[in-house]
């Protein structure tokens, strides 16, 4: 599963019109995967008559992929996408060590250091590798790469890592129920698939909140976006871009679309980025005149009729509204935990959904209920044995990328403790 990039020197051709949501998903998918494309967008019915072949810009052809050995694909879906690229497979065993589910920065780390030390290890990712981090533009601040990377690369590179040490990992796929025994774990995937495993770690992160407004789901992809957007930088050439939270990822996003755009605004509820941006963010933030950040505000309207052509800001202390005009609204919002399933399971989580492990488990220095081993939860582990969590899905886990890829290499070494020990 490597890179196109590193296997031919052209590019993937992606064509279709401005505002279309499949279009969209087609480029943030192979942007996370760190696969180079170009994106021809056509403009009038002549150039996709011309250019696409198509009868024109309604064509439900569109968008349509072309890759490097000519395949046309048409309307293409993720899985078809996939599938051409080679890396849609299916498990190769009929038990594995350890089961990953998720490969963001938590799981992929998991999947290096579980597959390196001998673990028949399988990783199970409903989307594309790299996970929230996978969007980020630039991560400036984890060891060892002193001008940063992009979060697609960084994934890229420890996919190929763990694929080079054995490890599988199974793209567009979610685990939908679980079954946990002392030493043998089994979950049921959407697609009917079984995974049987001694140990599990779930890596599933968060999911992205929406503004819950009118005509959100409308402009999904089509002027609104969840995440940092690293595909879409190039796009916003020249025009006014929204970003939405008060995070680390939405400040990365603003400092890059800074490159391209007329002029960033960054909506932020909270009195300042202090308490929760790096500060080398905020003083590249501070020394960017095409960002203005706009404290104790909320988008509370989204206008337009195809796409999103603007949307409407309020001071959540005077009430005062304004109205923005963009047709790039990037939310990099903090969510909630991909935990529901673990509910089913009767696995102990925190009032926000998060998976509680470890002492957390036991604050007054009682086991947790129905545990059922001679001994107290290891630090990583969840309260059914032999399933652990890692990363931004657990209870004040630190929400960084660096924190996330330690805590899958810690959680692998009392994996080795539990099929080792019990």
């Amino acid at each position: 599963m490597h890179s196109l990039e590193r296997e031919t020197k052209d590019k993937i051709m992606i064509l279709g019109t401005r505002g279309s949501a499949a279009a969209y998903a087609i480029r943030d998918f192979l942007a996370r995967s760190d696969v180079p494309f170009d994106w021809i967008e056509l403009a009038n019915e002549d150039e996709a008559r011309g250019d696409a072949l198509v009868y024109g810009l309604n064509d439900p052809r569109l968008p349509i992929c072309i890759f490097p050995d000519g395949t046309r694909i048409e309307h293409p879906t993720i899985r078809q996408i996939t599938e051409k690229l080679g890396w849609y497979r299916n498990p190769s065993q009929s038990e594995y060590d350890l089961s990953i589910y998720g490969a963001g920065p938590a799981g992929l780390s998991a999947a290096v250091y579980g597959a390196s030390e001998g673990l028949k290890t399988v990783v199970v990712e409903r989307f594309a590798v790299g996970g929230r981090a996978g969007t980020s533009p630039n991560i400036e601040n984890y060891l060892g790469f002193p001008n940063g990377i992009s979060g697609a690369e960084l994934a890229d590179r420890a996919r190929e890592q763990a694929c080079r040490f054995g490890a599988e990992i199974l793209l567009l796929r979610e685990g939908v129920r679980g079954e946990f025994l002392p030493g043998k774990g089994v979950v049921y995937l959407k697609d009917g698939t079984k995974i049987v495993s001694k140990a599990s770690i779930c890596a599933t992160g968060i999911d992205y909140r929406t503004l819950n407004l009118p005509k959100e789901e409308r402009f999904r992809g089509a002027g609104v976006y969840y995440g940092a957007g690293a595909s879409e930088a190039a796009l916003c050439l020249n025009d006014p871009v929204v970003v939405v939270g008060g995070g680390n990822s939405a400040a990365q996003a603003a400092v890059h679309f800074a490159r391209y755009a007329s002029k960033v605004t960054m909506v932020v509820r909270d009195h300042s980025l202090k308490e929760t941006v790096s500060q080398y963010l905020i003083d590249r933030i501070h020394a960017t005149p095409q960002i203005e950040v706009l404290t104790r505000t909320e988008v509370v309207a989204l206008e337009g009729d195809r796409i999103l052509e603007a949307v409407t800001v309020r001071n959540k202390d005077t009430g005062e509204e304004r109205i923005i005009k963009t047709s790039w609204l990037f939310l990099c919002l903090g969510g909630a935990p991909h935990t529901e399933w673990a509910a089913e399971l009767g696995i102990v989580r925190d009032e926000a959904g998060y998976l509680v492990t470890g002492p957390d488990l036991s604050p007054n220095g009682h086991r947790p209920p129905n545990w059922q081993l001679d001994r107290d939860p290891y630090y990583l582990e969840t309260s059914v044995p032999g399933v652990f969590a890692a990363g931004d899905v657990r209870h004040n886990s630190v929400k960084r990328c660096a924190s996330a890829v330690g805590e899958g290499a810690m959680a692998v070494t009392f994996v080795h403790r539990y099929v080792t020990t019990g």
